[in-house]
């Protein structure tokens, strides 16, 4: 098993940095899937970003080319770094992982493990 902890989230304006940290403590010998996810008051859980063992990243359609997803494995460390943010980015930000390592549930949101996740709030 795995545990995820996340943070980094709080209140940022309109335009906008912030960055998401998620450490993993347990078994993280082996490789996983790594992603984030978030969800609007009222909405719907999406995916936003994902990492596979390989190296590839996928990412939500309404996050491309303002998101970067990254990990530095020394550390156990996920980070999500969002760039332009806007108020409709705002969200709870959960970090999951899924012991099928390249990813291949990640766009069912099928996760192995999950966060309890970081409250992100952007002020227009």
């Amino acid at each position: 098993q795995v545990q995820l902890q996340e943070s980094g989230g709080g209140s940022v304006q309109s335009g906008g940095s912030a960055r998401l940290s998620c450490v993993a403590s347990g078994n993280t010998s082996r490789k996983y899937c790594m992603a984030w996810f978030r969800q609007a008051p009222g909405k719907e859980r999406e995916g936003v970003a994902a990492l596979d063992s390989r190296g590839i990243t996928i990412y939500g359609d309404s996050v491309k080319g303002r998101f970067t997803i990254s990990q530095d494995n020394a550390k156990n460390t996920l980070y999500l770094q969002m760039n332009s943010l806007k108020p409709e980015d705002t969200a709870m930000y959960y970090c999951a992982a899924d012991i099928y390592d390249y990813c291949s549930t990640y766009r069912s949101g099928s996760m192995d493990y999950w966060g309890k996740g970081t409250l992100v709030t952007i002020s227009s």
